[in-house]
């Protein structure tokens, strides 16, 4: 089994990272705001999300050999 080490703030930037890119599908799904400010918010919770997800993905899946959550 191949195992990974992550620091609590590694995984508290994986979280929002999903979290912002959840959170900005969301607003552009919702109709609660105007579709002028809902489309800006969301659309740049959404940009934000994915640029973001390519360091995360990195550090999940770039080679690291150690998976347990240690503080920092």
């Amino acid at each position: 089994m191949r195992k990974l080490v992550l620091t609590v703030p590694e995984v508290a930037f994986i979280a929002a990272t999903r979290g912002a890119l959840g959170f900005g599908a969301g607003l552009l799904l919702s109709e609660k705001f105007s579709d002028t400010r809902r489309r800006k918010i969301g659309l740049s919770l959404l940009a934000f999300g994915i640029a973001t997800t390519i360091p995360a993905a990195r550090k999940l899946f770039g080679g690291r050999t150690a998976i347990a959550v240690t503080s920092s």
